[in-house]
């Protein structure tokens, strides 16, 4: 498996994962090599802020359960990118591609028409782009602040269980929309 590979020949400290989606194939290599989780560090879009009451409506997390449950259970070195509160706050409009992006190149042109046609109606309508958020902790974590908690218990009732004597991790607790926003912009001009 790839990312098994990647993780054990990396030479140069750990191996940064980012998962944007089910953490199923994350798992799925840390339960084939468990020598991975001393490797990698894994960066995940995936479920709701520790206080929501529940996270059941995330689709990330939800997809699979058990593998979500299993990021949590682990201790792998985990940054955890909630949506709602959190991620969320990556909104953007039709309006605002058009003058960033479109016209800018096929590649540009091609994410303008993309988001364009996910709604026919855009009149006081913005649209998150969610899976910006995981990338942008690797270029500047502070663009997105996070806290150092104890890893929480995901029960099958899709809530949060605490318990202060579990592994730590670090979770997401807000999202700076603009410098996201303007470094996307920058790096995809031309394209």
């Amino acid at each position: 498996m790839d990312l098994v590979d990647r993780a054990l020949g990396s030479k140069d400290g750990p191996l940064y994962v980012v998962a944007i989606a089910a953490i199923t194939d994350v798992v799925s290599a840390i339960l084939i090599e468990p020598k991975i989780l001393e490797k990698i560090i894994v960066v995940w879009l995936g479920g709701q802020p520790h206080h929501w009451p529940d996270t059941r409506s995330e689709f990330n997390l939800r997809q699979d359960l058990l593998a979500s449950r299993f990021i949590f259970d682990c201790g792998v070195p985990l940054i955890q990118i909630p949506c709602l509160g959190v991620a969320s706050h990556l909104l953007t409009t039709v309006s605002e591609l058009e003058a960033q992006l479109k016209g800018k190149g096929k590649v540009n042109d091609y994410l303008f028409e993309i988001f364009s046609n996910y709604r026919k109606d855009h009149f006081g309508w913005a649209k998150e782009i969610w899976d910006l958020s995981a990338v942008a902790w690797l270029i500047n974590a502070e663009w997105i602040p996070s806290v150092i908690t104890h890893s929480p218990v995901l029960t099958d009732q899709y809530t949060w269980s605490v318990d202060h004597s579990r592994h730590l991790m670090r979770c997401a607790t807000f999202v700076h929309r603009n410098p996201i926003f303007g470094d996307l912009f920058t790096k995809v001009r031309g394209l």
